[in-house]
């Protein structure tokens, strides 16, 4: 019994260091950095191992033609591009990371892989994650044989197919809520990326179905020519409806862009004096408190709500009536 009670307490002394320690982390100014760089590197060592995984899977001997395909035509699917996209970013932001840690983020070099980090993660991985991931599981739920077919599952394990088209979802939601990207780095080149990828897969898509009578994704084997057409608008629409619904969401996350608050609040704090001008013409200073609506008699400005915000008009108009008497 001493001994286990001795070992309860070396246990119960180690969990209490961990907890004491992450919370000191988490009081750190670097708190988001450490986690960042977690991030990344058990990312990274997942799409490391998804891609190995995939390598060492032994398509071609399989008797069933769809599954030869996923070898045959492994470039041709739009999940390993996205992977592809996931992984360059994850590369990016690592190093960035190492260069933050050591404090040389702000050098040429630094300032270089942060430009190319965020041009990638907001014009590839975002757009085309959340379109493969919300494309996937809607047909996938609907028919699993439209786009994942049941004979697949002799081959790929149920985690493989999470790991590829649900985990990759998890990234981004992750890499949201501790990088803010409120606005576009740079919006013609993100938009140009975006597009070219989007239209080179188109043709790099379609391609394999003129010259090799394959459909990779079963879902346009059931519609008719002028349905596809529709279906590639959608796919298109998607994707830069995606692009363009990152930033309002990322500020949402972490608040409006730090030079407009900066804007606002110096805006708050300017003088408590200004000039506007009477209804007889003559020119007269204002004061703090008639600006925030509690001026005594607005009747005496020409325009009393002109200038204000709607929260100061309902003050103004309520405090007419409060203060008014039949």
């Amino acid at each position: 019994m001493d001994a286990l009670w001795q070992d309860t307490n070396i246990f119960y002394n180690i969990l209490c260091f961990l907890i004491t320690e992450n919370e000191k982390l988490f009081d750190r100014s670097d708190a988001r950095l450490y986690w960042r760089t977690a991030l990344h590197i058990f990312v990274i060592l997942h799409h490391a191992g998804i891609s190995i995984f995939a390598t060492s899977l032994d398509l071609l001997s399989s008797p069933v033609l769809i599954i030869k395909d996923l070898y045959t035509f492994k470039f041709g699917y739009l999940t390993g591009w996205n992977f592809s996209f996931q992984t360059l970013f994850l590369s990016l932001a690592l190093a960035h990371d190492v260069l933050e840690w050591i404090n040389k983020h702000e050098s040429r070099l630094g300032n270089r892989i942060r430009y190319w980090r965020d041009v990638i993660f907001t014009a590839l991985v975002v757009p085309f994650t959340c379109f493969v991931t919300g494309m996937f599981w809607s047909v996938y739920s609907i028919d699993r044989e439209l786009v994942f077919p049941k004979v697949y599952d002799a081959i790929i394990p149920w985690w493989f197919n999470h790991c590829v088209h649900t985990n990759i979802a998890v990234v981004i939601a992750a890499e949201t809520l501790l990088q803010p990207r409120r606005q576009p780095v740079n919006k013609k080149l993100e938009v140009t990326l975006s597009t070219v990828v989007s239209v080179l897969y188109a043709v790099v898509y379609y391609s394999i179905y003129f010259f090799a009578h394959r459909w990779l994704y079963g879902v346009f084997g059931i519609m008719t020519w002028w349905q596809v057409c529709l279906f590639q608008l959608f796919i298109w629409t998607s994707v830069f409806f995606f692009y363009w619904i990152q930033f309002p969401l990322n500020r949402m996350v972490h608040g409006p862009e730090p030079d407009k608050l900066h804007t606002k609040e110096a805006n708050m704090e300017t003088k408590d004096e200004r000039t506007v001008e009477k209804t007889n013409g003559i020119v007269q200073t204002e004061s703090y408190e008639e600006r925030n609506g509690t001026v005594k008699n607005p009747d005496l400005l020409s325009a009393p709500f002109a200038t204000k915000s709607w929260s100061l008009k309902y003050r103004l108009i309520r405090d007419q009536f409060e203060n008014s008497r039949l």
